[in-house]
């Protein structure tokens, strides 16, 4: 059996690092996209289980425009989405659209257990 595939775009590669190594020793396989303008073809290309997503990269409305992106094709419509930022006030006023578009939120900076509880909870433990 395949190991769930999980997505990370974010523009930090300290982060992206991080992630990478905390999903595969959890038994994940972690795809990471520093590239904001070419995280949906990846997502697209790869369909992962679930994306985590940093809103703000490289332009501020660079993730919103790619969790728009996902919702907006039906091949990728129904991938859940975590959205792990620092710009707590945007997520706060977006809380209801988020919810609406089957996302999660978890604010920088954060515990990694929270991270990985709401990983299972979307798609299950890796093994």
């Amino acid at each position: 059996m395949t190991k769930p595939l999980i997505a990370v775009v974010n523009d930090d590669t300290l982060f992206l690092e991080l992630m990478h190594d905390l999903l595969t020793q959890e038994g994940y396989r972690a795809a990471i996209w520093k590239e904001g303008d070419t995280a949906f073809e990846m997502i697209k290309e790869h369909e992962p289980q679930l994306v985590i997503l940093d809103i703000r990269m490289e332009h501020p409305d660079t993730g919103w425009m790619i969790l728009e992106l996902i919702r907006l094709n039906p091949a990728t419509a129904r991938i859940p989405v975590i959205i792990c930022s620092a710009d707590t006030q945007r997520i706060r006023e977006k809380e209801a659209y988020l919810r609406e578009e089957w996302c999660d939120v978890l604010e920088k900076p954060f515990i990694l257990e929270d991270l990985l509880r709401k990983v299972r909870t979307f798609i299950g433990p890796a093994e």
